[in-house]
Parts: C-alpha cells; structure tokens; sequence
C-alpha cells in the first residue's frame, strides 16, 4: 500500500523543522524527510544559496530536489506517510511537485508574518539568513511562490496548533 507525502515549504524559520517532526510523529508510520540533509552531506565543494546563486549552487539545489523525491518516492512506495520539508520557493515548489510524480502529495506552504519570522530567527540556536535579509526573502517567496496546496499563516499558532490544521484540510490523521 502506498503513502502519501506532505511537501512542507516556507522561508526559513517559518518552522518547517518542528512542524514536519510533529506531524510525522502523528502518523501510523511516519518519516520525517528533511530535504536539507542532502545539502550537508556535501563537505567539500558545497555552494550555498544566496540572493544572487552560482550556476553550481542552482544545480546543487536541483540534485538535493531530486534524491529527497527519490528517498520520499521509495518510502511512499514501502507504505510509509512522509513528510518532506526544505526551502522550495517560487518555481521549485511546482517542479518538487512533479519530480513526486505518482505519490499522493498535499502541499503545506508555513507563511507566517515577517515579524514572526524575525523573530523566530533571532531565538534560533542556527544562523539560517546569511546572505539574505528577512524581509526581502518573505516579500519575494509571497510573490514568487505559486498559490499551490493548503497556505497557513502561523503567526499566531502553536505548532500543534500548525499540526492540527493540516491534519484537517488533508482529512489525514494518522494515515
């Protein structure tokens, strides 16, 4: 029996991290994908993403995409319901979307506000704005991102709260 995929995407400190680990934790057999990981498994000649990307900092982004489809892909095939969380903004979402071709995908966009994000950022034990600022990320995600699955401004929630809604507007708990 197949599994579903959550795809969760945000700018950075939307809370991705701890909204994917609590809503896998809610699932019959759940895995937490972190798309991020396979941007750190490269330890040597590993281009970071900025406002301004290198060719080989594009590409590197384009193989992480492809091994978290695959790795999401394989544990949706063995029945497990996964949910996938990385920084999939503007294009990428709808080219994430396809490379999750033949999985059940619902999308979850985290957007809280500007403000919150700082903010977040700031109690943060990790540096995730180097190289870009706050406000110029959220502003252009918010135009660039295609209006695509279940958006949620979780500025003021709880990230149970995040949890809970998602479960709601998918009609998934505990797949």
């Amino acid at each position: 029996m197949a599994g579903r995929v959550y795809l969760i995407t945000g700018v950075m400190a939307a809370g991705k991290s701890t909204v994917a680990q609590l809503l896998a934790e809610r699932m019959a057999r759940g895995v937490h994908l972190r798309g991020d990981v396979f941007r750190r498994m490269i330890v040597a000649g590993r281009e970071e993403m900025s406002e301004a990307p290198t060719r080989e900092a594009l590409d590197q982004f384009s193989l992480r995409c492809r091994l978290a489809a695959q790795a999401a892909k394989t544990y949706c095939e063995a029945g497990f319901t996964v949910v996938l969380q990385d920084n999939y903004y503007g294009q990428a979402l709808p080219e994430m979307i396809g490379l999750l071709q033949g999985c059940s995908v619902f999308v979850v966009v985290l957007c809280p506000r500007t403000e919150v994000v700082r903010q977040r950022e700031a109690g943060r034990g990790k540096t995730g704005y180097t190289g870009f600022s706050v406000e110029q990320l959220c502003a252009d995600f918010l135009r660039e991102t295609p209006r695509i699955g279940l958006w949620i401004d979780s500025s003021q929630q709880t990230p149970e709260e995040t949890v809970e809604a998602i479960l709601q507007h998918s009609g998934g708990a505990g797949l």
